[in-house]
């Protein structure tokens, strides 16, 4: 099996396995006084301290959360109500038009049920958010914004966007700049000092964590009401028992994901260009989707367009064949449509639904673009085929 999709899930790293099954079986909630309880509070508070540290931020700003899912809902709706409670009139969201389902269907409730104005910020044709767009659309009434959120990394096309610009435009109006940063961490250096940003995304398992655990960092002073309301764990912003062997194997996968970084970015790069460069070789009428391959991209990201073929058909042939890739965010897989983020990037319907993401992590070698690279030409000529025959269907 090739594995080309680690932008959806990667595998566990053998640290974070093991700082998993050593707290497993020592039962203990972090919230009891006894000494079961004891150890497990020590266990989550140390890495509390090791993540914030990686992270650029203090112990008290990082809040344990079940995923990347349920972090994006606290800060979108967190941050809405605090604002609206202070200031009715902030109304207004301001979120890219390539954000994750995770932000644009949560602001897209609150703009259904609860009163908000959502506005979806241009960007660009590799899918960046200019500075000065989002200067403009706060300006055209600034004390109306609650908030503004743009994800660091594209998770489908791997765009970088310049955070820290953006968060000094929002700040200069007061109105507070959150980022999902779930695509980021593990794959460039994430700071969240270095972010400027109030409010911050992360996910365990896109780092070779477990599933179900992830945080929000915010910022001291930023006031983000909770979703959830009981025990007041997490600065009483998100109650709920703790999930300490989740917590401590996120520590450890954040850990040597941090120390291996220098070293890992320019790996996997590497490994990207040779698997653009040869596709494009074997499928002369692919195309590269999003920034050039360098500085302003994730350096495990391609995602190509394969010209008069289904995405999903490409998918399944592919599989077939043992490798496996995706058409997309996998939060919004199994949905048959186009993609959301090359639509906002200027692209037709044909060319969004006929694209793949191909993505590297930390177990990805050679071999698995080799077992691409020998593969995908015939695979993209047997759904071309199959596209032609329904498309003459279809007329």
């Amino acid at each position: 099996m090739t594995y080309l999709d680690h932008a959806a899930t990667t595998p566990m790293r053998p640290e974070a396995v093991a700082a998993f099954t050593a707290v497993l079986t020592d039962a203990g909630n972090a919230s009891s006084l006894h000494a079961g309880g004891r150890r497990a509070r020590r266990i989550v508070e140390e890495s509390r301290e090791s993540l914030a540290e990686v992270l650029g931020a203090r112990p008290s700003d990082l809040i344990f959360t079940a995923g990347g899912t349920e972090s994006d809902n606290l800060a979108i709706k967190g941050l809405y109500w605090s604002r609206r409670a202070a200031d009715p009139r902030r109304r207004r969201i301001l979120v890219s038009a390539v954000e994750h389902p995770a932000v644009l269907d949560t602001a897209s409730w609150l703009a259904r049920r609860q009163g908000a104005v959502l506005e979806t910020l241009p960007v660009d044709e590799t899918g960046l958010v200019a500075p000065e767009v989002l200067r403009a659309a706060v300006e055209s009434d600034p004390a109306s914004v609650a908030l503004v959120s743009v994800m660091w990394a594209n998770s489908e096309v791997g765009t970088i966007q310049p955070v820290a610009e953006l968060a000094r435009v929002a700040h200069a109006r007061d109105i507070p700049f959150h980022t999902d940063a779930v695509q980021a961490f593990g794959q460039i250096e994430t700071s969240f000092a270095a972010s400027e940003a109030d409010a911050l995304t992360i996910s365990a398992h896109k780092i070779g964590g477990p599933v179900g655990v992830g945080a929000l960092l915010v910022r001291r002073g930023v006031e983000v009401e909770p979703l959830a309301h009981g025990g007041g764990q997490e600065r009483d912003v998100r109650s709920g028992t703790l999930n300490t062997p989740g917590v401590a194997a996120f520590a450890a996968a954040a850990a040597a994901v941090t120390a291996e970084l220098p070293a890992e970015r320019v790996r996997l790069a590497s490994l990207r260009d040779d698997l653009v460069r040869r596709v494009l070789a074997e499928v002369p009428g692919a195309t590269l989707n999003g920034a050039a391959p360098g500085a302003g991209r994730l350096p495990g990201n391609a995602h190509l367009t394969f010209p008069g073929c289904e995405g999903d058909s490409l998918l399944m042939l592919l599989d077939a064949h043992g490798v496996e890739c995706s058409t997309g965010s996998a939060c919004s897989a199994g949905v048959a449509r186009p993609s959301h983020v090359l639509l906002a990037m200027g692209a037709g319907e044909a060319h969004a639904r006929g694209s793949l993401r191909f993505s590297l992590g930390h177990g990805s070698s050679a071999a698995d673009v080799d077992a691409l690279v020998a593969v995908i030409g015939p695979v993209v000529a047997r759904a071309s085929r199959a596209g032609e025959l329904a498309g003459l269907s279809a007329g």
